[in-house]
This record gives C-alpha cells, structure tokens and sequence, in this order.
C-alpha cells in the first residue's frame, strides 16, 4: 500500500529542518536558495498557467525548494530518501519503482534540485509520473553530451532551457546566502504536450532581490535579513 505523502499547503508555516552536511556528503546536497525555487515557478506558472495544482519535491533536504515552491502551486507534495531531520517527510526513494503510486496519480509536475549525476534519471522518472510536466534546477552544462541528446530532443523534449543571468549560489551541505558561485545554473523544463523547438529565456537579472522573502533567512539561518538582501514583493 502506497504511504500517503506529505504536502506542504499554499502559505503553510511548518517549520523544516536543515540538512546536516555530516549526514549528506554522500547525496549530493546543494541546498537551493528558495528566490531560485519562486523563479522556475514563475516560468511554469508562463508555460502552463491553469497547471499549478499539485507538485510534488521528490529531493526536499531541508525544504528550501519546497518552500519557495508553496508561493505558487495549490499543494507540494514533499519526499526524500534521507531524513535530514525533517518531520513529516516521506522517505522514498525517486529512482525506485516503489515510487510510482506517489501522489495517487495526481501530481501535476514534479520539481526539484537533483543530485547533479541522477539528474537524467530523474527527468526520465519524473517524465512517466507527473501529469504536466517536469523541472529541474542543473547545472548548465547538463545541456551538453551526446548521450543526453536523446533525451532532451526526443524521448523527454526539454521545452524551456531558463539560464540564470545572475549566479546562484549553492553551498553543499548548507545554505549561505553570502556565498558567491563560478557555477551556473539554469531550470530545464519539460512540459507534456508542448510542441515546437526548445525555447531559450533568460532568468533576468534582479530576480534574486525580487523574490527573496523575509522569512526565508528566518526560517533557514535562524537570522534576521540585513541590509537591502530583500525587497518587498510587487
């Protein structure tokens, strides 16, 4: 029998835990900066505006995604293989078929920051299971290879190729929002039923000031946010 999963309602106030780096070294745990999360919900929200029911975070951590994610989809269905100390989470396995039952049929898209090397896996897993279409936050240069090709022109088409103009920092183990970062990062989407070539849009600059939230730093850093770090919401 499939576990009921856990949801994080549209403006819920549940308190998540951060990840331990201790516990993670061997996962691949970048935790996402939550005005990253609002930013690829916005291009989904352009993509397929009447898909915003249900999502389902199948790599939580610590919540940061999930979070950000909450400001716009009806539910977030949260998952996880490790604990990472977060109460209420599922644990599951992605990759396994012990996941396909998750969400009873109803996810929508599903959408994450997976572990860089898993990143093909969980498009093609995450491909057969949501409803809409699939998301994910990757490193830039997952676009390349050969091998991936197929992937991204024929059996999973990638409709939108969304490149941060401005870094995103990651810092495994953790969040440290005065981190800086060489890597870049892009959201690669992935709607069913969308036709045409993939579409390239830039996430434009400004757009870290424009969706950071005064509680994000709160919730994750236990601080308070300092200086001009956040801007009201439009």
């Amino acid at each position: 029998m499939t576990e009921q999963p856990a949801l994080l309602p549209s403006g819920h106030t549940a308190v998540m835990a951060q990840r331990q780096p201790t516990q993670t070294d061997s996962l691949d745990y970048f935790p996402t900066p939550p005005w990253a999360a609002r930013a690829g919900a916005e291009l989904i929200a352009q993509l397929d505006p009447e898909g915003l029911g249900v999502c389902w975070e199948p790599a939580f951590g610590g919540g940061h995604m999930a979070h950000g994610l909450a400001d716009y989809f009806g539910q977030v269905l949260v998952s996880d293989i490790h604990d990472h100390d977060s109460q209420g989470v599922n644990l599951l396995d992605f990759l396994s078929p012990d996941a396909d039952g998750f969400g009873g049929g109803s996810v929508d898209w599903i959408i994450t920051n997976p572990p860089f090397i898993h990143g093909e896996a969980f498009i093609r897993a995450g491909w057969k299971r949501a409803r809409r279409g699939v998301a994910m936050l990757l490193r830039l240069a997952f676009i390349e290879t050969i091998g991936r090709y197929r992937l991204h022109v024929e059996d999973c088409p990638l409709t939108l190729l969304a490149p941060f103009s401005e870094r995103v920092p990651m810092v495994k183990g953790r969040w440290d929002p005065d981190a800086s970062s060489a890597t870049a990062y892009a959201w690669f989407i992935y709607a069913k039923g969308a036709a045409g070539p993939t579409r390239l849009q830039l996430v434009p600059p400004g757009s870290a000031a424009r969706l950071a939230r005064p509680d994000d730093l709160v919730r994750f850093a236990g601080a308070a946010p300092q200086g001009n770090l956040f801007s009201e919401r439009p």
